[in-house]
């Protein structure tokens, strides 16, 4: 521990240390990397937070994407050289995304800003993390081999509400020391999600349907990554270690910090926003993640006012940042036209919570202690003031989504996705005076049955005509397209009949069961 420490030190001295104060030492970012997740149970978080002006926000505008990123991954002092920090960026941020700017900004007019985080291999957000991500795995890896500190090879696990999954597929697949299994609820992904993330190539990747809904899936990965026996199992007989490419692991995190400092140059230097000038940003959330990088944006020096939290039925965080109280002991889990939203349990507060308590790592484990045994907590007044200081929250439901849908392509003639419309209904009802930047987080043909509901006046859930209901994703897709004008599709979604459903097991959500399946994956 203290020669990677000591290796941290020479290239700025900031570690990481967990939200519950139990993983002992803090460790470099390399190593917060690789584990993914602290030992009992935390969240890494780094000490130290790098502070910049809004002149040096805005001059990061004369750079390409992948040098912006450079940029802000070397003021964070990670423990990587800059030419290493560089290479790994023109990876990450090149001709993989279908526009050069990587995330554009849509204006629909002077004071509604849509950040288009969709322009990647899988047409979804967390593309932007996790076309990186890998990048700065492999890295850490390596520089970690070469200190004498690693030994062994990696199973990433991954839980996915839909989007991640195929993210995570799609950068890991082939990576060298490397294998990926990825676990999705059954029948709560969308057509197109399914086929995408079933049908991926490379002979290191596993994908599983499960019995249930996300929160089985990201609960069954997390009390895996608890399992001490199983870990040591595996480390033992197969020398592989576990590690997440999940919003738990930092190096998620970090590159949706990235975007959200870059889309505040880019607003300035298109003469939308003057240097200096707050904006709010509203984000459609689920496990907390998205809207947790714009808070460490502004904290780095974004001139970010409210943060406003865009919920679906599954109404916890709006709930949670209206009274204080994170009460799931008697919520039922809803299945909605935002399907990449419908989670009960976000992850990422945890890291929230550890900031706005001052790093309070004893009332992080008792809060968590609490969700865990009666599916409920309450924050104390104080942290409460924080929360309200920086955060506003609204859930929008089911028919307000798909109406949002129709209403936007009207008026604007610009065709969102469901989760999209739920955070731009959001921050109409939330918005005051200032311009507000909508986090637009997939291309409105991965969900492509609610789309043609949102179109057709269709009530949510409604069957589909029969004709319609006849269709594969892909030729849904072009019907709407045909029907709006907006032939976009990118390629990656428009070619999956074509291609090869290569995983169709169906697993219980069960730590054993999850176990097993992981192990025949390792030892095929």
């Amino acid at each position: 521990m203290s020669e990677r420490i000591d290796r941290a030190a020479s290239f700025g001295q900031n570690l990481y240390v967990d939200t519950r104060g139990a993983a002992g030492e803090p460790v470099p970012f390399t190593e917060a990397v690789i584990n993914g997740l602290a030992v009992g149970g935390g969240l890494y978080v780094p000490q130290e937070l790098p502070s910049l002006t809004v002149d040096e926000i805005a001059r990061l505008a004369e750079l390409p994407y992948a040098e912006r990123a450079a940029t802000i991954y070397r003021a964070f002092n990670i423990d990587l050289p800059d030419e290493v920090i560089d290479g790994l960026m023109g990876r990450a941020y090149g001709d993989n995304f279908d526009d050069a700017a990587i995330c554009p900004i849509t204006s629909l007019d002077d004071d509604t800003h849509i950040l288009e985080l969709w322009h990647g291999p899988t047409s979804a957000f967390k593309d932007m993390a996790l076309q990186c991500l890998p990048q700065f795995f492999s890295a850490s890896a390596s520089a970690l081999r070469e200190a004498g500190a690693l030994d062994h090879e990696f199973l990433i696990l991954v839980a996915t509400s839909g989007d991640t999954g195929k993210a995570a597929l799609e950068g890991f697949k082939d990576a060298d020391g490397v294998r990926i299994g990825v676990l999705f609820p059954d029948g709560g992904v969308s057509d197109i999600q399914r086929k995408q993330m079933v049908t991926t190539t490379g002979d290191n990747v596993r994908v599983w349907a499960v019995r249930g809904n996300f929160d089985d899936c990201q609960t069954g990965v997390k009390r895996i990554f608890s399992d001490e026996a199983f870990a040591e199992q595996l480390l033992a007989e197969d020398a592989i270690a576990l590690s997440s490419a999940n919003s738990i692991n930092w190096g998620r995190l970090l590159p949706q910090v990235v975007y959200y400092i870059s889309s505040y140059a880019e607003l300035v230097a298109a003469g939308k926003v003057a240097a200096g000038a707050e904006i709010d940003v509203c984000v459609p959330t689920g496990n907390f993640g998205n809207i947790l990088a714009a808070w460490y944006a502004k904290q780095i020096g974004v001139p970010i006012d409210m943060l406003f939290c865009a919920s679906n039925d599954n109404r916890v965080l709006t709930d949670f940042i209206n009274t204080g109280t994170y009460d799931i002991s008697d919520r039922a889990f809803i299945l909605t036209s935002s399907p990449s939203m419908d989670i009960l349990v976000s992850s990422n507060l945890e890291r929230q919570l550890f900031e706005l308590t001052g790093r309070d790592p004893e009332a992080i484990r008792q809060w968590m202690a609490d969700l865990s045994e009666k599916r409920c907590f309450r924050v104390d007044p104080a942290t409460f003031a924080r929360v309200r200081e920086n955060f506003s929250a609204d859930s929008v439901d089911n028919a307000t989504c798909l109406a949002t849908i129709k209403a936007v392509l009207d008026e604007y003639d610009y065709l969102i996705d469901p989760h999209t419309a739920v955070a731009f209904a959001a921050a109409q009802n939330l918005r005051g005076e200032n311009p507000v930047l909508i986090a637009s987080t997939a291309h409105w043909a991965k969900f492509g049955d609610n789309v043609y509901r949102a179109l057709h006046g269709m009530e949510p859930g409604e069957a589909l005509p029969a004709d319609v209901a006849a269709l594969t994703g892909c030729e849904l897709n072009r019907l709407i397209a045909e029907e709006t004008g907006k032939d976009d599709i990118p390629a990656g979604l428009a070619n999956l009949d074509g291609m090869e459903v290569r995983f169709t097991d169906v697993i219980d959500g069960n730590v054993g069961a999850i176990e097993s399946a992981a192990q025949a994956f390792l030892r095929r």
